[in-house]
């Protein structure tokens, strides 16, 4: 299972991200996640785990596009999508959405990140499937980018993960695109003085913007921390206009290791394509709150989520609210029961704490801080006017033992002084179908303006899975506005694991 792997673990220029500043192609009217070009949001719901032709875990991405336009379903048997379909890739396992060529079709990148690369076991690698007024897939052929061509810095080494994580979005300087690559291995000078020494998964990112590509870790100038094993650095990503933010939930903070640490980067970027370090913390930081300590196995930036501050004159303008989920922490008694912590950051990234070390304890918050709850192992943000709209999974919660790890999802209202409301839903309370064990509810969250989305992958039975929108307003145990389900709505049938990632 997708939930499971997750517990446990530039280009030349005929290619370059366009500039930020390329003229509408005739059909594409610039909307955001607009794969088609009609001014309508579309959704892109991956099933990484689907069985393409003989091949298990190939995986395959169903397009539903709004306005009922219809759906098409993407996998890498198709002509129309770069790479070759492969046992255990897992295709679509992350997903990110962006205008990268400014013709003003949104593009989908998806990446494979356990594909195997020239014989060479889980190197991964990352594909941009284009758009047009046809539809994803019917206009420019696609890019595929692995580690060793394209400009990619390094090479397909067993372990990588190349696109575990990957994000996108356009800044005032152009479209971007960042890739994680947590499990990359990397040489550090020996203590004797003499030689190298290999850092097991200390991770790294590469980061496209035009036709630059830069390569960072935490050996890059002006990165705080330093190159350690199990860093897993690129672990998550998350990024918008603004701003970019990587987290390395392995990071150790001094003896404590899988502490987590998370950076934040401006999208300026040098003459070797790096994009600006402008600050990062963790939950030493200084201006932590004071519940705020790094422990051993926290996992501080497993998850994270940027969202445009709506403060448009002030101290905060042009800067972003910062989400980082922690959930391996401890809370009193409840070994990783999670909690996260929420920044304002300015737009040159200065960070303050608005809410520190928030979990399910306090009387204030719906459900109660039990162990093994994993609050904040996945995140969804959108600003609705003044207001933050955040969502918070929580996939090991459960309300007996006859629904072990049934999940839920936790949603937050949070006003700029940072008072909060939340409410709550979980399988048979708003989220429709009977409870049962390890649905993992909350490992699968997606925002727009309009609606969360929360993606049900592993149903009781043999259904491949569902995926439901709720008004962000939804009260506790609130019903949706909007399913998707493999026979629905033009959805092909079949599949796994439909909805494990939504955008």
């Amino acid at each position: 299972m997708v939930w499971l792997a997750a517990l446990g673990f530039l280009v030349a220029a005929a290619v370059a991200l366009g500039s930020g500043h390329a003229i509408a192609a005739a059909g594409c009217a610039g909307a955001d996640a607009d794969y088609n070009g009609d001014g309508v949001r579309d959704t892109a719901i991956a099933d990484p785990e689907a069985t393409v032709g003989t091949k298990a875990d190939a995986g395959a991405i169903t397009v539903v596009y709004g306005g009922d336009a219809g759906t098409v379903q993407l996998h890498q048997d198709l002509a129309s999508v770069p790479g070759d379909a492969a046992s255990g890739a897992e295709f679509g396992y992350s997903m990110a959405q962006a205008d990268l060529n400014g013709d003003g079709c949104g593009d989908l990148v998806a990446a494979a990140p356990y594909a195997d690369i020239a014989g060479v076991r889980d190197a991964g690698a990352v594909y941009v499937i284009y758009g047009s007024p046809g539809g994803l897939g019917s206009g420019s052929a696609g890019v595929t980018y692995i580690q060793g061509e394209r400009s990619v810095p390094g090479a397909p080494e067993a372990g990588d993960v190349f696109g575990y994580s990957v994000a996108a979005g356009k800044a005032a300087s152009g479209p971007y695109l960042a890739i994680g690559i947590p499990g990359e291995d990397l040489n550090v000078p020996a203590a004797s003085g003499s030689g190298t020494v290999a850092m097991r998964d200390a991770g790294g990112i590469v980061y496209i913007r035009g036709s630059a590509v830069g390569w960072v870790d935490q050996n890059s100038a002006d990165v705080a921390g330093g190159v350690e094993a199990d860093d897993r650095f690129g672990a998550s990503l998350t990024g918008d206009a603004a701003h970019l933010a990587v987290g390395g939930p392995g990071e150790a903070i001094g003896a404590n290791g899988f502490a987590g640490s998370v950076w934040l980067f401006g999208h300026t970027v040098d003459s070797e394509g790096h994009p600006k370090p402008l600050s990062g913390a963790n939950q030493d930081s200084p201006d932590a709150s004071a519940d705020d300590v790094a422990d051993a196995g926290d996992r501080f930036a497993t998850s994270i989520a940027l969202t445009p501050m709506p403060d448009k004159t002030g101290v905060y303008a042009g800067g972003s609210y910062l989400a980082v989920g922690s959930p391996g922490e401890d809370v009193g008694a409840a070994a990783d029961a999670g909690s996260l912590t929420l920044y304002k950051v300015t737009a040159a990234g200065a960070m303050t704490v608005v809410t520190g070390a928030l979990n399910q304890d306090p009387v204030s918050v719906g459900e109660t801080a039990d162990p093994g709850d994993f609050f904040g192992q996945e995140l969804a943000a959108t600003v609705q006017g003044t207001t933050l709209r955040l969502a918070v999974g929580v996939p090991g919660e459960e309300s007996s033992d006859e629904h072990i790890d049934k999940g839920g999802v936790q949603i937050f209202a949070i006003a700029a002084n940072g008072t909060s409301t939340d409410q709550w839903l979980d399988p048979g309370w708003g989220i429709p179908g009977e409870p049962a064990h390890q649905m993992f509810v909350g490992t699968s969250l997606a925002a727009t303006p309009e609606a969360l989305l929360i993606g049900v992958a592993y149903e009781p039975g043999t259904a491949p899975g569902t995926v439901y929108g709720f008004d962000w307003a939804v009260q506790s145990g609130g019903a949706p506005t909007k399913t998707y389900k493999p026979g629905d709505g033009g959805i092909p049938t079949g599949g796994t694991a439909f909805g494990a990632e939504i955008r």
